[in-house]
């Protein structure tokens, strides 16, 4: 499987992540994001050896989009500063059931539970709780359908799924979530289309956008999706 290489350099590796890959290996010994692009980087720069690759950040499996790696352990541990400060910016395309308000901002509090890999909307009392705070922007409704625009402010398992979900508005296709549009082969619409970042040794700001394949439910806003930025 070849991955789309957005950016490389010495420090970065920024890529977009097709959906229905995991980020990192798990039990299932799927394939992964991580393992493939070490085997790549290892392959065209004929390295031998083992191969550094750190994991900046995580994009659920169904999800696509753009993903953030490090070639070196300095530039891992500087980018997980700025995640860590919420300095990286980072921006989702999602499309959602029925038509939420115009803009607002989603607080909730998350409890994962690990044996069945689902994550619930709970009290800010219960033990184990973790805040998570996403900023949303309606870009337009068709067919009871919304397209919106999410800023993360924090990074939880399944954050924007949940939310949302929480809220009354699952995203389409997400039936682990409480879509209930007819059962699709399709992947969840939620889709990383732009990441900012400080480069961790130039200090210099780069920024990245990719926009998802326009297919259903995408097509339904093609004529808005590359029209809008967030405000």
């Amino acid at each position: 499987m070849t991955i789309p290489i957005i950016y490389e350099d010495n420090h970065l590796l920024v890529v977009e992540k097709p959906p229905n890959i995991l980020s990192q290996g798990d039990s299932t010994q799927d394939t992964d994001m991580l393992t493939l692009l070490k085997q790549d980087l290892k392959t065209r720069y004929k390295k031998p050896g083992n191969v550094y690759l750190g994991l900046v950040h995580r994009l659920d499996r169904p999800v696509g989009g753009i993903m953030v790696f490090a070639k070196t352990s300095k530039a891992a541990a500087r980018l997980a500063e700025q995640l860590r400060k919420q300095e990286f910016g980072r921006y989702y395309l999602a499309v959602v059931e029925g038509k939420p308000k115009k803009a607002g901002i989603l607080v909730h509090y998350l409890l994962k539970n690990r044996r069945t890999n689902m994550v619930s909307a709970v009290s800010r009392k219960t033990a184990g709780a973790k805040k998570a705070v996403s900023d949303f922007y309606v870009i337009g409704t068709v067919d009871n359908l919304s397209l919106v625009l999410v800023k993360l402010h924090t990074g939880r398992p399944h954050q924007i799924r949940v939310q949302f979900s929480a809220s009354g508005y699952p995203l389409c296709n997400d039936h682990k979530y409480g879509n209930t549009v007819k059962a699709t082969n399709q992947p969840v619409a939620l889709w990383s289309y732009k990441i900012i970042f400080k480069h961790p040794t130039l200090k210099k700001e780069l920024s990245f956008t990719r926009f998802p394949t326009l297919r259903e439910p995408w097509t339904k806003f093609s004529g808005l999706i590359k029209e809008h930025e967030w405000k």
